[in-house]
């Protein structure tokens, strides 16, 4: 119920902000749960992944620093959100999604960079996949990268691209690790050209330290 009700005052407020996005590639998501896994561009773009993915309910990690105050707390629980120590993980990052993901009840929104000013991959979100035997969805969002520039009016599309099925034979080492990898990628440069052909991300925090 929280979900939900939240799920729709988001849409409503970004609605008012920014204009009705554009969701492209629904017809890619798999009827049952899965890992929507992109490019973290934004601290808002999970936000609009949700949207994007409704009906799906979503979980999501969240750094174990935010579980602090405890209004925010009570805020994320409600919202499917688990804490993670990013600096030590530990087993719970990779048993708490598989168990929901096996459920049945919840996807995952995961950033396999980890953070919005990287681009290196980490493994984690294949790992989950494979454990709990769901598909990788590749998604990526192009818009406004500051709450700022939501005000601009500058459109907002998410789009969508096919499944990545995850072998259960595959073994999970380096090769393997990087063969998803790869995928990923070879996917996110695929939606990122298909949304427009011109598109270049550029990270806000290296641009304004440019200046």
């Amino acid at each position: 119920m929280f979900y939900s009700f939240m799920r729709g005052l988001v849409r409503l407020i970004v609605t008012l902000i920014n204009g009705r996005p554009r969701f492209q590639g629904r017809e890619n998501l798999p009827k049952g749960t899965y890992i929507l896994v992109g490019p973290h561009r934004t601290w808002f773009d999970p936000l609009y992944y949700a949207l994007a993915g409704s009906p799906m309910k979503f979980s999501f990690m969240a750094k174990e620093e935010l579980f602090k105050n405890p209004v925010l707390r009570y805020i994320l629980k409600h919202a499917n959100a688990f804490p993670v120590d990013r600096n030590h993980p530990g087993p719970s990052a990779i048993k708490t999604p598989v168990k929901f993901l096996r459920k049945g009840s919840l996807s995952l929104i995961m950033f396999p960079s980890g953070t919005r000013h990287s681009q290196e991959l980490k493994g984690g979100a294949t790992v989950i996949a494979k454990m709990a035997g769901v598909p990788l969805v590749p998604t990526v969002y192009q818009g406004p990268l500051t709450f700022k520039r939501l005000f601009s009016r500058q459109k907002v599309t998410v789009r969508f691209g096919e499944p990545i099925y995850v072998d259960r034979k595959l073994k999970l080492d380096d090769a393997g690790q990087k063969t998803i990898e790869q995928q990923m990628l070879a996917a996110f440069d695929s939606l990122d050209q298909q949304i427009d052909p011109d598109f270049k991300y550029v990270d806000p925090a290296t641009q304004k330290h440019a200046q």
